[in-house]
């Protein structure tokens, strides 16, 4: 059990390894990301549990025998995919670039960086509900841990930027603007064909709109 747990707390820390990416890949490491991107087609082809851990390894070109050199069991691979191939890796350095002498200007460029990040993975979302659906967000925590730190910092920033806020915690801060512009990916995948609301770019401008003053109109 000691070892299972400590495997799973170097699997949580992905951002403070990224600066080693530059060092020499030995064949271990190539052969850990061909099972992980081999299960990461399997996973979004043919689901969870559909896919085994022979069929991993034969995707990858491994003996069965083989896999078990990297990974214990099929949840530590998708655990390993979860922490390594999350978009908030990438989409947490866009949120730190953005720009905006105002709040306004800072939320609208932060949430166009978020979208277009999201935007570039799409099958991830698949993942994202094997982790609610089949995991019950077991390994929720662990994703917290890593992520909300730096998020917290983004609207920290709202505090120094000129425009005024209302008297509302940061993590509500924080946690209306993920669900507000993650949302907006997901409805427009979804029915954003189908509704008459004009082009993405305008539907866009609204959810920002309502981000920032809500839908009720002024008295």
């Amino acid at each position: 059990m000691a070892t299972r747990k400590a495997k799973s707390v170097a699997l949580s820390n992905p951002i403070e390894t990224a600066a080693r990416s530059g060092a020499a890949e030995t064949k271990g490491d190539r052969t850990r990301a061909a099972l992980i991107e081999a299960a990461y087609q399997l996973f979004n082809n043919k689901g969870y549990h559909a896919t085994s851990m022979r069929n991993i390894a034969d995707a990858a070109g491994l003996a069965l025998g083989g896999i078990y050199n990297h990974f214990q069991s099929k949840e530590d691979i998708f655990v390993a995919m979860l922490m390594e191939r999350h978009p908030f890796l990438e989409i947490l350095p866009e949120l730190e670039a953005a720009q905006g002498e105002t709040v306004e200007a800072l939320v609208r460029d932060a949430a166009r960086r978020m979208i277009a990040k999201l935007d570039q993975q799409p099958l991830f979302l698949n993942l994202i509900f094997i982790e609610v659906v089949e995991f019950k967000s077991k390994h929720v925590p662990q994703l917290f841990e890593m992520f909300f730190p730096r998020m917290l910092g983004f609207v920290q920033r709202f505090q120094q930027t000129h425009g005024p806020l209302r008297e509302i915690p940061l993590p509500v801060i924080l946690r209306s603007f993920v669900g507000v512009f993650f949302s907006f990916v997901i409805t427009d995948m979804l029915i954003g064909r189908q509704l008459p609301m004009g082009t993405a770019p305008e539907a866009f401008e609204h959810f920002v709109n309502i981000y920032l003053h809500g839908i009720l109109a002024e008295s």
